[in-house]
């Protein structure tokens, strides 16, 4: 099952999302302890996402978080996923990742992303608005800039540690952002393991539009995607079930919950808005059986020719998630999943 995967690495994104019954402290130890999880199965690395004033989200500030994730690690590779530039002053973050990539050399991804706050009040609160996104490539000019010593506009600033070091950036996006990473020579990341048409155009178009640059010598194609994989396909729905309601949840009432177990999910007795949003939110994402993931995978793989799997799962049972890791360490052919397959939750999520 493993050779179609054999030069296709695969990593694994946690966005630190809160459970019924479990605050954010402790939404952000699961993640820590997750990568502990994804390290000893094999993964390649372990990024955290940024997101503010989200009630079911505990990560909103990826550099901390990332910073406590190497702690806790010692080979994974360890990043963001991302840190969206048009938040942040990007002096600020290449000092932030410099002092990253000085506590643990080698092991930093600097993934940017190009989302500015998603309502006004977040906005006005960082700082921002909503024309800050079209800066994206100036902001990621002035960042590259800031770590390898080429800006000229603050000659005598200079962001320290970070300066001189080697710390690899990557772009997510989709469309005008994958024209920015062609042109900036960065590795791309880009949120669809279906393969659609305007996926696979973007992807197209960045690899023609690719300039070498001193990060990057060729194209770098990341995929990102929810996957689940279970003994069985309801099993697997069942992993997608507690995400596919909050967001349901969001859209209709403008809340966005912390998970709930999929038991209680099923047994709701939804309005007829609730269940379009709620089937919609379990399509399009890559579950089953590892048989069924692995033929998905290879899809995707094929039609994109990706050099990465970025894979995200967030759900209620910690259990059922890391034995889908598992699964999917094997569909990979990682090195140590037989190893940790099928381990129990209180065995690697620390209790408070």
């Amino acid at each position: 099952m493993s050779s179609s995967f054999a030069s296709t690495r695969f990593s694994f994104l946690d966005r630190s999302r809160t459970r019924e019954g479990h605050d954010g402290p402790q939404a952000l130890r699961d993640t820590v302890a997750l990568a502990g999880t994804a390290e000893a199965l094999g993964f390649h690395r372990f990024w955290v996402s940024e997101h503010h004033s989200v009630p079911g989200v505990a990560g909103s500030a990826p550099t901390v978080l990332a910073a406590a994730v190497a702690a806790a690690t010692s080979t994974i590779r360890v990043g963001t996923g991302g840190v969206m530039l048009p938040n942040h002053q990007p002096f600020v973050v290449a000092e932030q990742f410099g002092v990253l990539a000085s506590l643990f050399p080698g092991r930093i991804d600097m993934g940017l992303g190009r989302s500015v706050g998603f309502t006004d009040g977040i906005r006005r609160a960082l700082g921002r608005d909503k024309e800050d996104a079209d800066g994206f490539a100036g902001q990621l000019t002035e960042l590259l800039g800031w770590m390898d010593g080429t800006q000229h506009a603050h000659p005598q600033v200079h962001a320290r540690p970070a300066e001189g070091l080697r710390v690899p950036p990557y772009v997510l996006a989709t469309g005008e952002g994958a024209a920015i990473a062609a042109a900036a020579g960065l590795p791309l990341v880009v949120g669809d393991l279906r393969g659609r048409e305007k996926l696979i155009r973007a992807v197209e178009e960045y690899r023609a539009g690719f300039r070498p640059s001193t990060w990057a010598q060729e194209p770098y194609v990341i995929v990102a995607g929810t996957v689940a994989a279970a003994g069985t396909e309801e099993e697997a729905r069942r992993l997608l079930v507690p995400e596919a309601w909050s967001m349901a949840y969001a859209r209709t009432r403008g809340s966005f919950p912390p998970l709930a177990p999929a038991g209680r999910i099923d047994a709701l007795t939804m309005t007829g808005k609730e269940r379009v949003l709620f089937e919609s939110g379990l399509r399009g994402h890559l579950a089953g059986t590892e048989e069924v993931v692995a033929a998905g995978l290879e899809r995707a793989v094929e039609k994109t020719g990706a050099d990465e799997v970025l894979v995200t799962t967030s759900t209620y049972d910690r259990e059922a998630l890391v034995d889908s890791l598992g699964r999917l360490a094997r569909i990979a052919g990682l090195g140590q999943a037989s190893a940790v397959a099928g381990v129990a939750e209180e065995q690697v999520v620390p209790r408070r």
